[in-house]
């Protein structure tokens, strides 16, 4: 098989690893190197300057020991298997990069033999990329579960940013589809590498020249669908892995149909609408001081389907509002739904001169679809709108109502089943939605 048919197999072999992530680093270009790293954004989507910027996102090789039954590299699966050498991949990196058509490098293997041999390969990888091209660009690479910590604190050593994936929320489900991995080898790891990025930022205080380990910090990714776990469950594991391990991300994939194993889901649907949700609640946990116990509760673990979890919060609190935008605190504009963190800060700087109005909130890009059922203008409430639950509620899911397929949506929430992938495209989130998720106005 030659370099491109490996190309072919691995990096469709990649595509259910996600990585929508920025660099979260910096590393200006240098005299005699090759490429840079800009925190502005290495993703898969949009940056904050609304570039699309692209990674190489490859596995080493794609054969695995281990056999996880929603995973398509399973050992069990009767698919073409193929490796890199060290040396193609570094090469074909450096080939892409020249031609524009990346600006970094997402590396993920499966388990060939054991942990350590795979971290191993994809170390050398890197260690070429860094040491014999002097590449500066941004690496992103996984660390295989069970590694050693040596393994694991020579790849940071070497890459920008790591990540351990916890596949899927629950240890019994872990269990149940993954018998060969465990809790402790994914979460000592995570372990591993934060304490390593504390100890590096420690260590440039006192040295500048220290090396850095893994300075874009670290993530994971769950598999949300090929269990039964609510998304109570999902959320309240999140906040925990951010509280615990520090990561700059948890990223959630719709599981995927790719085993007809009894232990998953029997039908061919994904559910895009909940991963979609569950994106705009992690906004929520980071960025807008949210407990989980205010987006979702035990007694009422679904996300609404038809509403954001912002929107969902304000109309279980609508005691709370209208709220007055020209004298209401930053921490509680950030609670309006359709003002985000960058709406609120420049609500804060333009009313210090003058009385703000629903014409002013327009000029600074506020989203008056929603946030006008939820405050007041120098005292006055939205000329159309009336402050009633059943009004609001009709008026924020006016756009699911009119989209083909809505009273099936409903049936489909009421039995939870879940959404389709190919048939039916209104049941995917909103444009608008979509946007919000990506620039974190909710």
């Amino acid at each position: 098989m030659d370099v491109l048919e490996k190309l072919e197999a691995l990096t469709n072999a990649a595509k259910y690893d996600v990585a929508c992530t920025s660099s979260g680093v910096d590393r200006s270009a240098q005299k005699g190197a090759l490429g840079n790293a800009d925190a502005c954004g290495i993703c898969h989507s949009f940056s904050e300057d609304g570039r699309c910027i692209s990674l190489l996102k490859v596995l080493m090789t794609n054969e695995c020991v281990y056999d996880c039954q929603y995973c398509v590299n399973r050992a069990s699966n009767n698919v073409k298997r193929t490796s890199f050498t060290p040396q193609e991949l570094a090469d074909l990196t450096i080939e892409f990069y020249r031609r524009n058509y990346i600006e970094g490098l997402f590396l993920s293997s499966g388990v060939t033999k054991n942990p350590d041999y795979a971290m191993e390969r994809m170390s050398q990888t890197v260690s070429i990329l860094r040491n014999q091209y002097n590449f500066r660009g941004y690496i992103h690479t996984k660390a295989i579960p069970g590694a050693s910590r040596e393994a694991i604190e020579h790849m940071g050593m070497l890459v920008d940013r790591m990540s351990v994936n916890i596949e899927l929320p629950s240890a019994e489900g872990l269990e149940r589809l993954a018998p060969d991995k465990h809790k402790h080898s994914i979460l000592g790891p995570m372990e591993q590498i934060r304490d390593g990025i504390k100890e590096s930022r420690t260590e440039i205080v006192k040295y500048r020249s220290a090396p850095r380990f893994s300075p874009a910090g670290q993530a994971t990714q769950m598999i949300i669908g090929a269990t039964p776990d609510t998304d109570f469950q999902i959320l309240r594991l999140t906040s925990a892995l951010y509280e615990t391990y520090k990561l700059k991300r948890v990223f959630f994939s719709a599981y995927v149909p790719v085993s007809t194993s009894a232990l998953l889901p029997q039908n061919t649907t994904v559910q895009f609408l909940r991963e979609h949700r569950l994106y705009q609640a992690d906004w929520l946990l980071r960025f807008y001081k949210f407990d989980v116990g205010e987006i979702i509760t035990e007694d009422n673990p679904h996300l609404d389907p038809f509403l954001d979890p912002k929107c969902n919060w304000a109309m279980n609190n609508l005691d709370l509002f209208p709220l007055e935008v020209n004298k209401a605190e930053y921490e509680m504009l950030l609670r309006v739904p359709g003002i985000g963190v960058q709406g609120a800060r420049r609500i804060v700087r333009a009313r210090r001169g003058q009385t703000l109005s629903f014409d002013h909130l327009k000029k600074l890009r506020i989203v008056l679809k929603r946030a006008q059922y939820f405050i007041t203008c120098n005292g006055k409430y939205a000329s159309d709108a009336l402050f009633t639950h059943d009004f609001i509620y009709r008026r924020l899911t006016a756009d699911a109502s009119k989209q083909r397929g809505f009273r099936e949506v409903m049936e489909i929430q009421n039995t939870a089943d879940q959404l389709t992938l190919f048939d039916n495209t209104a049941y995917l989130p909103l444009q608008e939605d979509v946007r919000k998720s990506l620039t974190g106005q909710l």
